[in-house]
């Protein structure tokens, strides 16, 4: 059975935004920037490197409420963010949507994106919403998100290249309620998608179910 895609916040795993059905395809764009440099006497330009532009994925999220007979926005609304939800608005955080403004963090938060064994930190950059199906009483109830993530990497780890693992010393986490593997993966590696290092330590076989108190071992990454 195929594990359904689901969209949530880095901060509060638990405000898990679940796709209603798996996207058919995953777009994965990466560049780099070189700077032109022109020479006298060269055919050509001699390129040097400037810098290297985050990955950026785009992907078609599906979502159907006609058998339930609901308005689909109660899921779409979650990432795009409620009508009142601006930053103007009184709507708690946890109420907001993906792409609203955290009060605390005066900018809409860091997301995961999660598709079975893949997990892509990143920030919400761009969607386009489509209804395509209504009720006679005019709710929409049939929707397809157009959505562009861009991956987000904390600038300390983009300055550092540290490995603050020991070779002869096993590390231990103890768990905690609201845990998971990519965001134990992240604070112990500085990247969540090394959850399956700790998972294949551990023996765990679903990466999204861990018990508070459950003591893990966090490997040395080579």
């Amino acid at each position: 059975m195929l594990v359904k895609a689901f969209i949530t916040r880095k901060d509060k795993p638990w405000l898990v935004v679940p796709c209603l059905f798996n996207p058919k395809e995953l777009s994965v764009e990466k560049s780099n920037q070189f700077a032109e440099i022109n020479i006298p006497g060269l055919s050509s330009s001699v390129l040097q490197f400037v810098r290297g532009n985050s990955r950026t994925i785009t992907l078609d999220l599906f979502f159907d409420t006609y058998e339930e007979k609901i308005d689909v926005r109660l899921f779409t609304d979650r990432i795009t963010g409620w009508d009142a939800g601006s930053m103007f608005s009184k709507l708690p955080d946890m109420a907001k949507g993906l792409m609203d403004i955290d009060s605390e963090l005066h900018a809409p938060p860091v997301c995961l994106f999660i598709w079975g064994a893949f997990v892509f930190q990143c920030i919400i950059e761009r969607v386009t919403k489509r209804f395509t199906m209504f009720l006679p009483e005019g709710f929409p109830v049939r929707a397809t998100l157009n959505v562009t993530l861009k991956e987000y990497t904390d600038v300390d780890e983009q300055v550092k290249e540290l490995d603050l693992h020991s070779a002869d010393i096993t590390k231990r986490w103890t768990v905690k309620e609201g845990d998971s593997l990519w965001l134990i993966a992240d604070r112990e590696y500085g990247d969540p998608a090394d959850w399956r290092l700790i998972a294949e330590a551990n023996g765990i076989e679903d990466p999204r179910v861990l018990t508070p108190g459950q003591q893990l071992i966090i490997p040395t990454k080579e």
